[in-house]
């Protein structure tokens, strides 16, 4: 297996995990830090009862999501460089795949279209060439 396969593979893997974890924390538990809870910053709703640890500004879901979604974002910018290295991607192309992964969903139709783009790559170069 070649270097830019492996790394474009471990690419799309990052965005789905990165996605996933994104969700999870703008969805989950920056709710349950900010929203929910009596000494939660913003409390719009009381916490359900038996489950008020979960909830409010020590809420353990900011480790379990957090946490991880920051370490496996690091690993995705430094795969989507390693990436755009392998493809000579510019700048602009760069910053916009490594900051489609801190919008929700964006990040799926990012890898989405880049994957589309990529197979199409790999048909075109397995075409033989016409002669004349």
């Amino acid at each position: 297996m070649d270097s830019r396969r492996v790394s474009f593979t471990l690419y799309r893997v990052l965005a789905y995990v990165t996605g996933v974890f994104l969700l999870g924390l703008t969805f989950v538990a920056m709710p349950a830090k900010y929203l929910v809870g009596e000494d939660s910053m913003f409390a719009l709703a009381p916490a359900p009862s038996g489950l008020e640890h979960w909830f409010g500004p020590e809420s353990p879901l900011m480790l379990f999501i957090a946490m991880p979604h920051g370490y496996v974002y690091m690993a995705y910018v430094l795969v989507v460089l390693w990436v755009s290295l392998n493809r000579r991607w510019g700048a602009g192309r760069t910053l916009g795949v490594v900051l489609a992964g801190t919008v929700p969903v964006l990040g799926f139709v990012v890898e989405h279209r880049l994957a589309r783009a990529e197979r199409a790559a790999d048909r075109e170069a397995q075409e033989p060439v016409p002669t004349a």
